[in-house]
Parts: C-alpha cells; structure tokens; sequence
C-alpha cells in the first residue's frame, strides 16, 4: 500500500512507519521534520501544517493513497487535512485518544461513553487536549465519514517511551534497593498498552480497512499488582514506604507525571477510572495485547539504555527520594 502519515517522525508516528515498511509498504511522512527522524526507508516531505490553506499538502494532493493516517492534536491541521486529502484517500486513520471524554469515573466505560465538546479554536493547549481531539475527530468525520477508524489509545508504554510515565516503577525497581516510596493506592487500576501492541492493531486494521471508532487499550490491572511486577522484573527486595496520597500532596509530590512525580497515580476521584476503560471491541477485532511481564521486561531493557539514574521527565530521582522517605518517616 502507499501510506501517507501526517507526521510520522515522533514515538508512535515513526514506530508505526517503520512497521508499515517492515511489512512491504511505502510509507511517506508529512511534517517539518523537527521534532525527530523519520524510520529508515521512509520518504519526508517537509512541509508545516500551521501554513493557512491547505498549501501544506500541496506536494500530496492529487495522488492515491490507499491508507491516510493523522496523529494531530491541533484541529487546525486536521480540518485542513482533511479538506485537502479526503478525497485522494481509500482509508484514514486518525491516531485519537481516551481524554476525548467527557468523564473518567466509570469503570468498564466504552466508545459509546459521552465526549467533551470539541473546541472551536484551531490551537489547543495542553488544557484543552481533550476537547482538541474531539474536534479533530470530528473534522475527519465529517469529510470522510465511511471510510475512516478512529483509535483512541490511553496510556502508551514500552520501549522508547518519551514520557517517563510507564517505565518508571521497573526502572525504580531496578535501579538501587533503597527503599521505595509508593502512593499506597493498591486497588486502583492501570491500563498500559505496548506501543507495539498499538502499532499492530493499527497497522493489522488499516489493511482490513476496518472502520469504526475503538479504545486501544491494554488489560486492566492494579497498581498493587503492576507494582508487585514491575519489582519481580526489576529486582527490588527492598522495603516500601507507602504514604496517603494527602500526605504526598503535602510533601509536594506530584501525580501522574513531571518532574517529582510519582506515575500511574491520580488523586481526583472523578479520575478513578482514567486507567480503566473496556478495549471489547478492539479485542474483537484483532487487538492482541501482552502480558505486564512482557511488557515490563523490555521496558526494563530500554530503560537501561537510556539510564537509570537520567533525569527523567516523570518519577522521582533518587536523591529527591530519599528526602522523601526521611519527611516521612521524622
């Protein structure tokens, strides 16, 4: 197939190009060719979707495409996109996500669930993330309607994660055996998905030009059990301090993600359900996802390569760590 992916020089744009190719298609990717390089084998055109019009798809208007794929968070550039590119593309994908909706507190939740209203404006920020998704869907909705998959993955992990988010419990685990401090949230739930898991449903959909909209999802489990996991595959015997997400809060410890972080915990209740949404109906249509284990243990391996000790954009240092545990325990 020829494969144009508007952008494709990031995390998921690149690993998704690269599979295509690995599987006998041409891939083209279409973005200023900033932010990374394309996958070995792909075509760049460089070109900068903030341009009015759609003069940024000049070079791409006008020839068939069997599969269109859009990763934007800008509704600008999806509704230029797709003015500029429905009509040449057999298939689009638009790369969505689970913040389109409009609540996190219900457990089990699928695609039927209520969105945020999408936003009017063609800039989002990181506030209004969600909504600008809900506008980007909407945009390729409405200019090709039968023929497009919507996919919207919650929180990506595996090997090459730009966020720090996934991997930083095993690379915790691994790192010292200092004791480990843990918000002790037990039975809250996580849902990770492999990048690689995504990018096969994805690739595997595009060819069955399956439509429709999916949560591209992984499993749920516990942090409890994540936990439990992510110290098996990394090595840690060592004590764990559990402190009350209040007390954390006072200590200035932040949730989710960012520097001084602890990952996978969030403290608002009507977000209890942020990491626990059904992937049914993906599951149903071919999405294979792999165990914690597996998916820690090469998590683990590129968490290695990159560092242990690196400054990390979500977790704590060790240093910050220790501190902690100290406050905690005077």
């Amino acid at each position: 197939m020829d494969v144009l992916i508007l952008g494709g020089t990031q995390w998921l744009g690149r690993a998704l190009a690269a599979d295509a190719i690995a599987r006998g298609h041409r891939v083209t990717c279409l973005a200023r060719g900033e932010a990374g390089a394309t996958a070995p084998g792909a075509e760049l055109i460089v070109a900068d979707r903030d341009a009015p019009g759609t003069a940024a798809y000049a070079t791409v208007t006008g020839r068939h495409w069997d599969a269109v794929v859009d990763l934007t968070r800008q509704p600008g550039h999806a509704r230029r996109a797709a003015a500029a590119l429905a009509a040449d593309a057999a298939h689009v994908t638009f790369i969505s996500s689970c913040s389109v909706y409009a609540r996190h507190d219900e457990p089990g939740a699928d695609e039927s669930a209520e969105l945020l209203p999408g936003l009017d404006a063609d800039e989002s920020t990181p506030e209004t993330y969600g909504e600008a998704k809900v506008a980007c869907e909407a945009a390729w909705r409405d200019a090709a309607p039968e023929r497009l998959l919507v996919v919207r993955p919650g929180l990506i992990g595996g090997p090459g994660d730009p966020s720090d988010r996934a991997g930083y419990w095993v690379a915790r685990a691994a790192r010292d055996r200092a004791p480990m401090l843990v918000p002790d949230i037990p039975g809250s739930a996580v849902q990770v998905i492999d990048v690689r898991d995504l990018v096969r449903f994805v690739l595997d959909a595009i060819e069955q030009r399956l439509v429709g909209t999916f949560n591209a999802v992984g499993d749920r489990t516990t942090f409890a059990d994540w936990l439990a996991m992510s110290r098996v595959v990394g090595g840690h015997g060592g004590e764990l301090v559990a402190a009350s997400p209040d007390r954390l809060a006072a200590l200035e410890v932040a949730e989710w993600a960012g520097p001084d972080s602890l990952p996978l915990w969030i403290a608002d209740p009507t977000w209890n359900a942020f990491l626990d949404r059904s992937n049914a109906a993906a599951v149903r249509e071919g999405l294979e996802v792999r165990s914690t284990r597996d998916l820690l243990v090469d998590a683990l391996a590129w968490e290695r390569e990159a560092g242990l000790d690196r400054a990390r954009r979500a977790g704590l240092g060790a240093d910050r760590e220790r501190e902690l545990v100290s406050a905690l325990r005077a």
